[in-house]
């Protein structure tokens, strides 16, 4: 694959991104909204979002900054490689991009910072929102919700959800889902932190007849996966790109682990066997952020048909952050994977990241049906 390279503006945005987390979201940041029991610091996302970031796919007259999805990606690779943790993924791109189709009057909040959404989708082990049964029962001119959302990204911590339920047909069709935006704190809700190993807030969701109407549908009814399939891309797109920035942070801190520690009187970083495995990690994350920008590029100019680059994005940075968390951790030795050295918290969050939004496996069977294989 041809390398991609950032357009004048891009780097401008990824200098920018960088300096500014640099100074506010260093990994001491991470660690310490860990210890603190918060998946995210609340101050932090209200300044990303005073920059723009909440609204970088939104409107400018809805009052975000339209940048798209290139940026939004660059944003979300510059926040992986420090791990820096906000609701970027759930509100600024999944729920900003479906919500923006739909036409949605909450965008202003979304750009503003104070719409923070959660996407309830997956019921079981796997990501397959196909598969979805939650149930959608007509209750006059409207539904009552009764089930179980798990793996909900943000869903301890976000005021508002994005939820597929089965208005019709059985669990594996594709017609028959509608997505409903809903209150967070709506009657019959009731949220349970999952406790990830990441320290992100991801939490299970039980819906106990919960009453929507009309206005809370997001699209049209029976076709929820037309509605919620351009979030869906835009998500696996930009975590996809946060997998990148991962992979390259835990990199750079290998390397220079690599030029500090000292074995037999030198440097291990002299060593040939360690060489080749960093010049080949090397390698990977550079054709893996080729895959990456594309993917972002296709969403810009051809989304409905961007689900393939975005698979092969996602399937890519998945294996690719699994090899760099796994060498960064060896090449450390034993000690990479106490909780005094960092290389263990992107061994974390690639595992959690690896399976959010479709894992390799998910990804990989799109790409292969679309070669015929």
């Amino acid at each position: 694959m041809e390398k991609l390279v950032d357009t004048g503006d891009e780097v401008m945005l990824r200098d920018a991104a960088r300096g500014f987390l640099d100074d506010a979201a260093p990994l001491t940041a991470f660690r310490a909204n860990r210890d603190a029991g918060r998946p995210y610091d609340p101050a932090l996302w209200s300044e990303m979002a005073s920059m723009g970031w909440a609204g970088v796919l939104i409107p400018e007259d809805a009052g975000g900054a339209d940048m798209g999805h290139r940026a939004a990606g660059i944003l979300a690779e510059e926040m992986g490689k420090t791990l820096a943790a906000s609701p970027f993924i759930s509100s600024a791109v999944i729920a900003a991009t479906a919500l923006r189709a739909a036409g949605s009057d909450r965008l202003a909040a979304i750009a503003g910072g104070e719409a923070l959404y959660a996407l309830a989708v997956d019921e079981g082990a796997k990501h397959a929102p196909a598969s979805s049964a939650l149930a959608a029962k007509p209750d006059g001119n409207a539904f009552r919700l009764s089930g179980r959302k798990t793996f909900v990204a943000d869903g301890s911590s976000a005021n508002r959800v994005l939820v597929l339920a089965r208005t019709s047909g059985g669990a594996g069709d594709a017609q028959g889902l509608t997505l409903f935006d809903i209150d967070a704190e709506r009657a019959g809700l009731a949220r349970t932190a999952s406790g990830s190993i990441d320290a992100r807030d991801f939490a299970t969701l039980d819906f106990d007849d919960v009453a929507v109407t009309g206005d809370d549908i997001v699209g049209d009814v029976d076709n929820g996966l037309a509605a919620l399939g351009p979030g869906l891309r835009a998500g696996q797109a930009a975590l996809a790109a946060e997998l990148g920035g991962l992979s390259a942070g835990i990199s750079a801190i290998t390397l220079g682990y690599l030029k500090e520690r000292k074995q037999f009187g030198r440097t291990i970083g002299s060593f040939q066997a360690l060489q080749h495995r960093a010049a080949h990690l090397f390698s990977e994350i550079e054709v893996t952020a080729s895959a990456i920008a594309n993917a972002g590029r296709v969403l810009d100019h051809d989304p409905d048909a961007a689900q393939v680059a975005v698979s092969l994005a996602k399937a890519r940075a998945t294996q690719t952050a699994r090899l760099a968390v796994m060498e960064g951790v060896q090449m450390h030795g034993g000690i990479g994977m106490t909780d005094e050295y960092d290389a263990g918290f992107f061994m974390k969050r690639a595992r959690v990241g690896a399976e959010w939004l479709g894992d390799y496996g998910h990804h990989a069977a799109i790409v292969a049906a679309s070669r015929g294989l």
